[in-house]
């Protein structure tokens, strides 16, 4: 994973982790930083499930799509995703959050459709 940090010569303001395949899963280094996805077919960004990968109750995770594919963010097995309309990206440049709100319970918002 490549986590770029952007500075203005102060304190650091954000952290990034740029992904290009055509899936990828959340992993504890992800909590509190932006996701980026860039390809030109469709992504899948899943929320893997606390038996696997346990995040604090708490951890948001920004995502960004910067490519033309567009991003799904999906919960794996036992994972419920909350959101309105739905937890797809509108369109390149769209951005959304994933917030834990409970134990294998997410919600998601932002730029999103169904």
């Amino acid at each position: 994973m490549a986590i770029n940090r952007l500075s203005t010569g102060g304190p650091i303001i954000a952290e990034f982790n740029r992904q290009t395949a055509t899936t990828y899963t959340f992993v504890l280094s992800d909590a509190n930083l932006i996701v980026e996805g860039s390809n030109a077919g469709a992504i899948t960004f899943t929320i893997p499930a606390d038996a696997t990968t346990n995040f604090p109750i708490g951890t948001t995770i920004t995502i960004i799509q910067t490519g033309a594919g567009q991003i799904t963010v999906a919960g794996a097995g036992g994972v419920t995703l909350n959101g309105t309309p739905g937890a797809k990206l509108r369109t390149q440049w769209s951005a959304a959050t994933i917030t834990k709100r409970l134990a294998n319970t997410w919600v998601i918002y932002g730029d999103v459709v169904a």
